[in-house]
């Protein structure tokens, strides 16, 4: 005793959704029309996007990271390079005769001090 198709699915559990023909209905055509391939188009090329973004912005942050380092400047935690600075400063100061010879070293031994 054979039964029909549908009949045994149903009795198998299958819903009548699933049958073959309605399956490829879905695969082939959700209803969005062409609005559906729009979007997809439109989301895929921004996922792109901010894939290729975030790979340039983490290139230039690590390329400017190993620069800052290579040019002998501390990074921001550690004191010294501001220092230096200071010191530079002063001096071209003292070189232009904004200060005489007197403030100069007063203001270089405070920098010293206080490094």
């Amino acid at each position: 005793m054979s039964l029909p198709s549908e009949p045994r699915r149903a009795i198998l559990g299958i819903p009548a959704a699933c049958r073959p023909e309605k399956v490829m209905g879905v695969m082939w055509y959700s209803g969005w029309g062409w609005g559906g391939w729009f979007l997809m188009t439109v989301t895929v090329t921004l996922l792109w996007g901010l894939l290729i973004a975030g790979i340039v912005g983490l290139t230039q942050y690590l390329t400017r990271a190993a620069r800052s380092q290579q040019s002998g400047r501390p990074s921001s935690g550690e004191s010294g390079w501001g220092g230096r600075r200071a010191e530079e400063v002063l001096a071209e100061r003292f070189a232009r005769g904004e200060i005489d010879e007197d403030e100069y070293k007063r203001r270089l031994t405070l920098l010293r001090e206080y490094r």
